[in-house]
C-alpha cells in the first residue's frame, strides 16, 4: 500500500509551486508598474493644454533715457531725440538748456518693454527689458531714469528705473574690435514697479472659458469628458475646436480660483493632426507619432558629379619673345553608383518602424525631404507636409 501525504503534509512539487506563484505575481507587479507608467507618459495635464479666458499677460511699454555710460552713448548729432529728450528733463529739473549744444556722450535714448501677468498687483515688482534706439554702441554701466510703461490703452501701469544688467560687451581700437553678445540690449531685474491694477472680478464671472493652445476637436471633448467627471452634470460644453465652456457649479460659487486649480490638474490625452514638419534650410524633418505611410517600396539613386580645376603655367623658351600664360585644365568625372535596393516600408506600424525603414534606405536629411515629398505625391503619406 502506498503512503499518501496528507493535505498539509509536504510535496516534493510545494516549493516549484510556491516559486512559480512567486515569480507570476512578481511578473504581474511588473507589467502593472510598467501599464501605470506607460499611461501616466500618455497623460498631459489640462493646464498645460489650455489658457484661461482673462488669465492672460499684458504688453507694456515705455521711452526712456539711459545715463551714466562710458563714452557709448548717442551721438547727439545723429540723434536729435536723445538731445530733446536730455533738454526736457534738464527743463523738468529747473535747468534751463533751451538755446544750449549738449556735446554728451553718456546718455541714450532706449525703449523698455515688459509683461504685466495676470492679477499683478500694486506695488509689486516686474523684470523689465532695455534696448537702445540710438546709435550707442553700449549700455554697459548705464542708469535707466524713471520710465511710465504704457498699456494699448494709453495708461501707465508700472513705472520702471534701476541699474541696467548687459550680458555682452564690446572693445577695440583703430584697426580691429571685438563683440561679445548683445552690448545694446540689457534687462533690469524687478526693475519696474506696478503702479495700476487690472480690474478683472475672477469670483464675479459665471462661467469659466477655456481656449486650446493647439486647437484639435477630439483633445477638447476629452477635456470636457474629463471635467464633467470631476464636476458631474452638464455643466461642461465643447463650444469649437478651440474653446470648451464651463458653467461655475453651486459649491464653487465664489471659489472660481478653486474650480480653476482642479481643473488644471486633470490629466487627458492629447490628440492632433498627423504632422510631418519640414525645413529645407537646415535639413531638419520633424515626424509625428501618429503619421502612417501606405506600403510603398523606395530606393534612391546615387550620382555624384565632380569638378576639378588644376590650371597650369606655361613658360615661353629663354630668349624668346612668349609671355606667361595660366592654361586652365578642368576634369570632369561623373559617377553613377548602381543604386541601392528597394526598401518597404508602410503599412500600420508605429513611429519607431517607420524611421527604421526611412533610415534603412542610408539617405541624409536633405535626400530625406525628396523621399518624403515624393512619397506624398504618390498618395501615400497620410499626414500634412509641411515645409517651412
Amino acid at each position: 500500500m502506498k503512503h499518501r501525504p496528507t493535505k498539509h503534509g509536504p510535496t516534493k512539487h510545494g516549493p516549484i509551486r510556491r516559486a512559480l506563484r512567486v515569480a507570476a505575481l512578481a511578473a504581474a507587479c511588473l507589467l502593472g508598474v510598467a501599464a501605470l507608467a506607460g499611461e501616466g507618459l500618455a497623460q498631459t495635464r489640462v493646464k498645460d493644454l489650455v489658457t484661461f479666458d482673462g488669465v492672460r499677460r499684458n504688453q507694456l511699454i515705455g521711452y526712456g533715457l539711459v545715463v551714466g555710460l562710458n563714452g557709448s552713448g548717442d551721438r547727439l548729432i545723429n540723434t536729435p531725440f536723445t538731445e530733446q529728450s536730455l533738454k526736457g528733463m534738464l527743463e523738468r529739473l529747473g535747468i534751463n538748456t533751451r538755446d544750449e549744444v549738449l556735446r554728451t556722450r553718456n546718455a541714450a535714448a532706449v525703449m523698455v518693454t515688459a509683461s504685466l501677468p495676470p492679477f499683478a498687483r500694486q506695488g509689486t515688482t516686474i523684470d523689465i527689458t532695455v534696448s537702445a534706439l540710438g546709435d550707442a554702441t553700449s549700455l554697459l554701466g548705464g542708469t535707466l531714469l524713471v520710465t511710465p510703461l504704457l498699456g494699448a490703452d494709453g495708461q501707465a501701469y508700472a513705472v520702471a528705473q534701476g541699474s541696467l544688467s548687459v550680458s555682452g560687451f564690446s572693445a577695440g581700437g583703430v584697426a580691429a574690435n571685438v563683440t561679445k553678445g548683445v552690448p545694446t540690449s540689457a534687462r533690469i531685474a524687478n526693475g519696474a514697479i506696478v503702479e495700476r491694477e487690472l480690474k478683472f472680478a475672477l469670483d464675479e464671472t459665471t462661467a469659466v472659458r477655456m481656449a486650446l493652445r493647439n486647437p484639435d476637436f477630439t483633445t477638447a471633448n476629452r477635456i470636457a469628458d474629463a471635467v464633467a467627471a470631476r464636476l458631474g452634470g452638464s455643466a461642461v460644453h465643447v463650444l469649437d475646436a478651440t474653446t470648451v465652456d464651463v458653467r461655475i457649479p453651486p459649491r464653487y460659487t465664489g471659489a472660481v480660483a478653486r474650480l480653476i486649480g482642479d481643473i488644471e490638474q486633470l490629466t487627458v490625452r492629447p490628440d492632433g493632426i498627423a504632422r510631418v514638419v519640414v525645413d529645407e534650410r537646415s535639413g531638419t524633418v520633424v515626424i509625428g507619432d501618429d503619421v502612417r505611410i501606405s506600403r510603398v517600396a523606395i530606393t534612391q539613386g546615387n550620382l555624384t558629379v565632380r569638378v576639378v580645376e588644376t590650371p597650369q603655367v606655361s613658360q615661353p623658351q629663354p630668349f624668346s619673345d612668349g609671355q606667361t600664360v595660366v592654361v586652365p585644365r578642368t576634369d570632369v568625372q561623373v559617377q553613377e553608383g548602381n543604386g541601392r535596393q528597394f526598401v518597404t516600408i508602410g503599412g500600420n506600424v508605429s513611429l519607431q518602424q517607420l524611421v527604421n525603414g526611412l533610415n534603412a534606405l542610408g539617405v541624409g536629411p536633405r535626400d530625406m525631404v525628396a523621399i518624403l515629398q515624393a512619397i506624398k505625391a504618390a498618395g501615400a503619406l497620410h499626414a500634412d507636409l509641411e515645409i517651412i
